[in-house]
């Protein structure tokens, strides 16, 4: 028999999850427009700037953990605003590389931290952050190994 209490206490979790990345998702959309950006575009800088000289689209889709077809969708459309460059690889003809533009740079360094997501973490201790990040990669990690998917997936930085 399933206990119904565990049940409703981890879908209680499950919403207020949800409920956070959607919070904090709408938050950060709301400061980034004032850049022309959205969130998913300030994420593969970001995530083009932490991979540096070796960002290929698919190590972009590892660290966003997004489709390729999505990633190199999103690329067209932030190549056409200035904000990617596509070359290829000079060792390897067939890998294409990604690079930032001196428009996403100046974004980048302007607002690496983005004033929003800083005032919401600053309610957390340095030791809440550290626990906080080491629980989210356990149940990401988790959720990646029932998706049956043999791959880590980078964490973006030290916390």
């Amino acid at each position: 028999m399933i206990d119904l209490t565990s049940v409703d206490r981890d879908f209680k979790l499950w919403v207020l999850l949800h409920q956070t990345r959607d919070a904090v998702h709408k938050a950060a959309e709301k400061e980034l427009r004032q850049f022309g950006l959205s969130p998913m575009e300030a994420s593969l800088l970001f995530a083009v700037h932490a991979i540096g000289e070796r960002a290929t689209p698919a190590e972009i889709s590892r660290w966003l953990f997004r489709e390729s077809h999505s990633v190199s969708g999103l690329l067209d459309r932030m190549e056409k605003k200035g904000l990617v460059k596509r070359s290829k690889d000079l060792e390897r003809r067939n890998l294409v590389r990604i690079s930032l533009t001196d428009k996403s740079r100046q974004f980048y360094n302007t607002y690496a931290e983005m004033k929003v997501i800083d005032r919401i973490l600053s309610s957390l201790t340095e030791d809440d952050r550290r626990k906080l990040a080491e629980y989210l990669t356990r149940l990401r990690d988790r959720a990646i190994e029932d998706l049956g998917i043999e791959r880590e997936l980078p964490f973006p930085g030290p916390v």
